[in-house]
């Protein structure tokens, strides 16, 4: 399957492929055209690898939002929160999906810069700030811009409620994207280094209303 709002860009080297085609046939079967029409299918394959959106089957707790490696797993300085970041690479899967059912609170853009998105200081980089009201409480999820990233293209908008492991949005070409959870309802199952899918790895368990065990969900 590929993804939403990607069809425009596959749509150019598969066109230009269909041109050397015909200038092949017209122009009395010059090589230059095969050549051409050899680059373009590959562009076309690499396009298609790039923006596929593969079914997912959602996992029990917290998803996470994205593919990739846990870059960091960091509480806030008043310990009420965990941000759980993980980095895209090109060959990842580029869909985010929410990481819990909720209610869209807020969806925002944020112009800024294209440094890589593993520094410190990616924050201050082209981001979508996303804000889910949650029975967790509010679940924040950030998707930041990189290097190779230039777009951000949201699938949601402010009111809408999504199910856990539903499409977000994606980040053309990798990036990463952040998810912050309320500390005192969950139990974080995941480490830096640790590889992640969108949708099917559990990040976090939730815990019960007693406070001691974390139920599947």
């Amino acid at each position: 399957m590929l993804a939403k709002g990607t069809s425009p860009i596959i749509a150019v080297p598969i066109m230009l492929f269909a041109l050397c085609f015909l200038g092949y046939i017209l122009y009395n079967h010059h090589w230059a055209f095969v050549v051409l029409a050899i680059i373009f299918t590959f562009l076309s394959c690499m396009g298609l690898w790039f923006f596929r959106d593969p079914y997912r089957k959602i996992g029990h707790g917290v998803v996470s939002a994205a593919d990739g490696i846990v870059s960091h797993v960091k509480r806030s300085k008043d310990g009420k929160a965990v941000t759980i970041s993980v980095f895209m690479n090109v060959h990842n899967v580029h869909v985010n999906r929410a990481p819990w059912a909720g209610k869209v609170a807020r969806s925002v853009h944020h112009p800024g810069g294209h440094i890589p998105a593993y520094e410190h200081n990616a924050a201050k980089n082209e981001h979508q700030v996303t804000e889910l009201i949650t029975d967790l409480g509010t679940v924040r999820i950030v998707q930041i811009a990189g290097t190779v990233a230039r777009r951000i293209v949201p699938y949601i908008k402010k009111g809408d409620r999504l199910e856990k492991g539903e499409r977000i949005g994606i980040i053309r070409l990798g990036s990463r994207v952040d998810v912050t959870l309320p500390a005192s309802r969950i139990k974080v199952r995941v480490s830096k280094g640790q590889k992640v899918l969108a949708g099917e790895t559990t990040i976090a368990t939730v815990i019960g209303a007693a406070g001691t065990s974390p139920k599947e969900v």
